[in-house]
């Protein structure tokens, strides 16, 4: 025994807005981009996985080491669910192959849960999502429970339909229901 009495576990959820780099430090020379730093100020605590620069959503930190890795490790299976704003109107075959499961350049994906989802009501996105007037969009709800780089993206572009916009909305129970971007919460 030290005689320190221990640190109570804590969990920390941001919705961290687009354009904004997963970690802390920006190690990239040049101009500097925003980072968690930016919108956390929480000593000892850490990123429990990491949302691509273009994504936005629901970010996990915590101070305790152990449930960081069991929430970031892809053998615990802990699910993550996305609103993806995708090209197209995709039908039947695309989410059935979903699905299945999805032949990338590193393999088959594991099956994911997919619908089709009215539009959300999310806040506008700075930037704007390009738009094209004679390709429409739609939005699905997908949820996961791999994590490969860049995953979500790499599987609606496999089925035709190539993500405009991919907010994480929940991983396992935790969400960002009410949670604004740039925002944060303890859990």
């Amino acid at each position: 025994m030290t005689g320190e009495t221990p640190r109570k576990t804590g969990v920390i959820l941001l919705n961290k807005p687009y354009g904004v780099l997963s970690q802390f430090t920006d190690e990239r020379q040049g101009e500097p981009r925003p980072t968690l730093a930016d919108f956390v100020d929480a000593p000892g605590y850490y990123p429990a996985g990491r949302l691509d620069f273009d994504s936005e959503g629901l970010m996990v930190l915590t101070n305790d080491g152990r449930l960081q890795a069991r929430i970031a490790n892809p053998r615990f299976k802990l699910t993550k669910t996305y609103l993806v704003q995708v090209e197209g109107e995709p039908d039947d075959e695309p989410l059935r192959l979903l699905r299945e499961g999805v032949r990338l350049k590193d393999g088959i994906t594991q099956p994911a849960a997919v619908e089709r989802i009215a539009d959300p009501m999310l806040w506008p996105r700075d930037p704007p999502i390009r738009v094209r007037k004679s390709i429409p969009d739609s939005w699905l709800r997908l949820t996961i429970s791999e994590g490969r780089n860049r995953q979500v993206r790499r599987m609606t572009a496999a089925v035709g339909h190539p993500t405009l916009r991919l907010v994480r909305w929940a991983v396992g129970d935790w969400t960002i229901d009410g949670l604004p971007p740039g925002e944060w919460r303890s859990a």
